[in-house]
């Protein structure tokens, strides 16, 4: 290896040859300084590296049975993860699952339907631990459930006698992780999250030989949002779909009721949940005459709704006295709120407030995602709740029941934490990147409409709770009825409304309703196949 002042030297020799080549330029040598001649070129920058892969955790595979409907069934559970790759086929992400298979099914003919949470960051912890799994925890319906330990019950209304379950944990989240040639802005956002779960279910087809089953999206809240546009990307990638159930959705962020203000006309959302707020009164025993029955009453209000009372908001400053009247005395109707208080809040009240304001007498407060829950008013002078009741309802059971499921249960043994959900990681990463095919607000109607059009056989279950201040029932029903298809086509939508709130599942007797709704869609859809 040659001295470093042997290569210099040669660098120099090499560099003046350089300059007495160039013709007419030859002169100039003279002027150049030795050091400068002698340079070293610049070093092309280093390419990135990618970061260390850990070890898989080998996947869980355990057998199990359940009785379903008179019927026993045995099922295989799996949970483990798939690695996503990039362009250059090195891992990106480990993107964690739990999948429900029954045994000696023909998979031509078994439905296979892919389930997640939303937020964006949520785990599909809720899902997996509340609705159509094989187990489910049990909390109080209405009520706060109070400490460990918890039970972990068969479930009784689980759909594995219709369909395999793979519940799937959002990047990140769950026992996934972000690994080797992976970072953050890959996945955190509308259109790399899709591009993540279409990839996802294209290896798990190919991993579970399930490319001719049929196939069903099922996602809650942002999941619903991440459904309208996989289905979307799915298409467009070869991949059929049959049927896409909507469990409390958000589609158009637009319209979104959580940032309404009554200052410059921004109307629409006052409309959305006041039906909410109506049904969150009657549920309390709030209303000076509350209606027997809880459907047609709402039904009433949704239309005083998005008619009269949003014709009167859209007068402003010019709405007569008379008019003004008559809406105070309807909404006092419909939510037992004060008048006083109803014309303080130029007509409008925001969810937040009456959460805090509906009960205020007995010194609780009632729940954003299911105003059945209620706690005790840190401050009863507040103006909304300082956290949200159906969180300390919830929160506990279903954390500790998904680490005992998966740890001891199911055996899925590793050293990592169980994110149950990543929204502080999202934060710290640069947030959400809530742009759509370029738009800056997030709203996957078109894609919904798209797919319905491409796919005319497509079905649609649009699942809502009357107790949800998340995503107002007023708001879904709305939006599908403004998706600008061909009508004929909107006869593929079927909804199911439900006494319980944003998780439906967190009712019993919801729960049974909403099972059963399902059985005979899935049937009805699958119907010819």
């Amino acid at each position: 290896m040659p001295a470093r002042g042997d290569d210099n030297a040669a660098r120099e020799v090499k560099a003046l040859k350089v300059l007495q080549f160039i013709g007419g330029m030859a002169f100039l040598c003279a002027f150049v300084p030795v050091a400068q001649a002698a340079a070293a070129p610049k070093k092309p920058a280093p390419a990135a590296t990618m970061a260390p892969v850990p070890p898989r955790t080998p996947d869980a595979v355990t057998q199990h049975a359940i009785v379903l409907d008179g019927k026993t069934i045995s099922y295989t559970a799996r949970a483990g993860t798939i690695t996503l790759r990039n362009q250059d086929h090195k891992p990106t992400l480990r993107m964690f699952y739990v999948a429900y298979t029954e045994n000696g099914a023909n998979p031509q003919t078994r439905p296979v339907t892919f389930l997640y949470n939303g937020g964006p960051g949520s785990s599909s912890m809720w899902l997996q631990m509340g609705s159509w799994g094989p187990v489910r925890v049990v909390v109080g319906d209405g009520a706060i459930t109070g400490p460990p330990p918890y039970r972990i019950v068969k479930n009784a209304y689980s759909l594995l006698d219709t369909t395999d379950l793979v519940f799937i944990d959002m990047p990140d989240s769950g026992f996934g992780r972000i690994v080797g040639a992976g970072t953050p802005k890959m996945f955190f956002g509308v259109d790399q999250d899709v591009d993540a779960f279409g990839q996802f279910i294209e290896r798990y087809l190919n991993a579970f030989g399930r490319w001719n089953s049929p196939k069903f999206l099922y996602g809650e809240s942002y999941g619903t949002t991440r459904s309208a546009a996989l289905v979307n990307h799915l298409q467009q990638m070869g991949i059929g779909v049959n049927g896409v159930v909507l469990q409390s959705s958000i589609l158009n962020f637009g319209l979104d009721f959580t940032n309404a203000s009554p200052i410059g006309g921004d109307d629409w959302p006052y409309a959305f949940y006041l039906p909410s707020e109506a049904a969150t009164a009657w549920y309390h025993n709030a209303l000076p005459n509350r209606p027997a029955h809880l459907r047609p009453f709402v039904q009433k209000v949704a239309s005083f709704a998005t008619g009269e009372y949003l014709n009167a908001l859209a007068q402003g400053a010019q709405i007569s006295p008379s008019l003004a009247n008559d809406v105070v005395a309807k909404i006092h109707a419909y939510t037992g709120l004060p008048q006083r208080y109803i014309r303080n809040n130029n007509l409008r009240v925001p969810y937040w407030r009456l959460e805090s304001e509906l009960l205020r007498s007995q010194g609780v407060d009632v729940g954003r995602l299911d105003s059945r829950f209620q706690t005790p008013s840190l401050d009863r002078a507040d103006n909304s709740p300082r956290w949200d009741p159906t969180d300390a309802a919830i929160d506990y059971p279903y954390t500790t029941a998904i680490n005992q499921y998966l740890r001891e249960d199911l055996h899925y043994h590793t050293s990592l934490l169980y994110r149950t959900q990543v929204y502080g990681i999202i934060q710290k990463d640069g947030g959400w990147d809530n742009k759509h095919d370029g738009n800056p607000t997030t709203d996957v109607a078109p894609d919904l409409a798209a797919a319905m059009s491409y796919d005319p056989q497509l079905k649609i279950f649009s699942a809502n709770g009357y107790y949800d201040f998340a995503t107002p029932f007023t708001a879904t029903v709305y939006t599908l009825n403004h998706l600008n298809v061909k009508s004929s086509l909107l006869g593929n939508i079927t909804y199911g409304f439900y006494k319980s709130g944003h998780m439906i599942y967190l009712a019993p007797h919801a729960l049974q309703h909403y099972h059963d709704d399902l059985e005979l869609w899935y049937a009805a859809t699958l119907a010819g196949r």
